[in-house]
Order: C-alpha cells, then sequence, then structure tokens
C-alpha cells in the first residue's frame, strides 16, 4: 500500500500565531489565563493548552476581574470586546490577521452605507464575530439557492465577504449567484478565503488524482477540515474526517492501494503521524510512504505586541 501525503497540510500561521500566544500569556505566570471559546478547532490541542494551566470559556463574565481573557483565532464581536472592558480583563488578541481583515472591510463598507452580505456557515463562531461586526447591516447566506430569497434594502449599495475556511468551488458559486441577481453588488476583488484554506484544499485534489481514499485528520468542528472532505469526495474519491488514528475504521482499507492524507489547518503534526503509524499497522504487506512535493507558505504573522518582547 501507498501512503500519499498532502502538502500543505496541518497547522497554518494563524495557527501557529494563537497556540504561541496562550503559551506565551501562560509562561508570564502573573495572572490566570482564559481563553473565550476554543483557541482552535482541535481537542488535542486545547487539552494540551488546558494541562499547561488555560480555562476556556465562553463568555466574559465567566472570568475573574483582572484575569487574562485571550480571544480565540476566530475573532470576536465588538460586544464581546465591550463585555470584557466592564469585566476588567486584560484582554490578547489571538484573531487570526486573515479574520481582521475581513471585520476591517466590513466596517470599511458600513461607512460607507453599504448593506453587507456575507458568505458563510450559520452558527460557525467566526461567522458570529463578523456578523457582529455590524448586525444591523449584514445578511447571510450559505448557499447559492439562498441567494434566490435574499431580501435587501438597496441593491446599489451590497458588498459581500465570506468566511475565511469554506470550500473555494462553493463560494465561487455563490459570488456568482449573487453577481447575476445584484449585478452592482461590490464583490471582494479576490474572495476571502485564507491561503491555507486555498492551499489545503489545491492539496487536496491533487491527492484524489492518485489516491484510492483520502483521510483527513481534523476536528469535526473544523470548517476547513470539513471542506477537504468535501473536496475530495467530490472527485469521486471515499473520504473521511477521522480525529485521530483510533477513529479509523480497518474495512475502508479493502482494496485500497492508495491512501491519500492530509490535516486541517488546527491540526497537530503528531495526529498524522499516528495515523501514518496505524496504517503501517493495517496494510496488507509493505507499506510505502509518499509525499507531494512540499510547499513552504512563507506565512508568518507577528504576535501582539504585549507579547512581542516575551
Amino acid at each position: 500500500m501507498r501512503i500519499l501525503l498532502a502538502s500543505p497540510r496541518g497547522f497554518c500561521a494563524g495557527v501557529d500565531r494563537a497556540i504561541d500566544i496562550v503559551e506565551l500569556a501562560l509562561a508570564q505566570g502573573d495572572r490566570p489565563v482564559f481563553v473565550r471559546h476554543e483557541i482552535v478547532h482541535n481537542r488535542h490541542v486545547v487539552d494540551g493548552l488546558r494541562k499547561k494551566g488555560a480555562t476556556f470559556i465562553e463568555e466574559p463574565e465567566d472570568a475573574p476581574k483582572g484575569a487574562v481573557l485571550i480571544y480565540s483565532a476566530h475573532g470576536v464581536s465588538p460586544a464581546i470586546r465591550d463585555r470584557a472592558e466592564q469585566n476588567k480583563l486584560h484582554t490578547i488578541d489571538a484573531t487570526c490577521p486573515l479574520v481582521t481583515k475581513v471585520h476591517n472591510e466590513v466596517r470599511r463598507m458600513v461607512a460607507e452605507k453599504f448593506e453587507i452580505v456575507m458568505i458563510g456557515h450559520e452558527g460557525h463562531v467566526e461567522v458570529e464575530g463578523t456578523m457582529g461586526q455590524a448586525p444591523d447591516s449584514m445578511h447571510l447566506v450559505e448557499t447559492a439557492e439562498d441567494v434566490a430569497t435574499l431580501v435587501v434594502e438597496n441593491p446599489d449599495r451590497l458588498g459581500c465577504v465570506t468566511q475565511t475556511t469554506l470550500s473555494v468551488d462553493d463560494t465561487r458559486d455563490v459570488m456568482d449567484a449573487l453577481a447575476a441577481r445584484f449585478p452592482n453588488i461590490l464583490l471582494p476583488k479576490r474572495d476571502d478565503i485564507c491561503y491555507a484554506t486555498q492551499n489545503r484544499q489545491d492539496a487536496v485534489k491533487e491527492l484524489a488524482v492518485e489516491a484510492d481514499l483520502v483521510l483527513v485528520v481534523g476536528a469535526p468542528a473544523s470548517s476547513n477540515s470539513n471542506r477537504l472532505v468535501e473536496v475530495a469526495s467530490r472527485r469521486g474519491v471515499p473520504s473521511y474526517l477521522i480525529q485521530n488514528a483510533e477513529e479509523m475504521n480497518p474495512e475502508w482499507l479493502y482494496g485500497i492501494e492508495c491512501v491519500g492524507v492530509t490535516a486541517g489547518a488546527s491540526t497537530p503534526d503528531v495526529l498524522v503521524q499516528g495515523v501514518i503509524e496505524r496504517l503501517r499497522e493495517l496494510a496488507d504487506g509493505p507499506a510505502v510512504l509518499d509525499s507531494l512535493p512540499e510547499v513552504d507558505e512563507g506565512v508568518r504573522f507577528k504576535l501582539p505586541r504585549e507579547l512581542r518582547d516575551a
């Protein structure tokens, strides 16, 4: 059996930065550290940070006054920031800079009297944070079909942003539907899908050319991981989302000659290595480990100013 690894896969720059922020805040040790929501959508990462002393909460009021509160990589609304300030918390922003870019674009368009359509998944924490930038001026759509029932006040003053972790192909379809129904809509010059999401989906498309089966290592709550499963499945390749090696079903491997393995942007490499070892154990004969050409994404994000010296 051949095990073919995608490249790139796993941690992106935004996730690296968010985890570093929590670890550096914990290392300072001068006050308790709380994190609003999961810092990234991966149980292994969250459990590891919890063991180091981080406490994960959903509401700012759940942290005691004077504590450190870190905003997750998915971003938060101004209302959450206001509540944290009222609770006298020392806040550190681990929002991915690419999500912050979308927030800034929303505020710019609202200042110019635009209504905004956001393409995203209802209930996702990133969507809640972005919609919260201008709750009275935004509409959420998930599919091209949703566009047909969209009601806006002024079609000539309409803008669009997207969740950063969507399917590249689906987002393009929705934007095409928006442009067809609202010809004057201000679409992003390039969609807001982040570089890591784009690159990992492109890598899965390459995997699907050679693999008979694709395994995506990631969390059920991870939007970008779920999209990787969809991308492979749409190319006719059986695909499964697993959190770790223990979730692999040996029956999936019957008759399989090449297994493609990738990981969502919040998945640590140790979990991928565990899947590789499990595949080797289950292989009927020698397992050959191979990889798509290595890709260095070359992206690094600065830490918040208050942690740079640390």
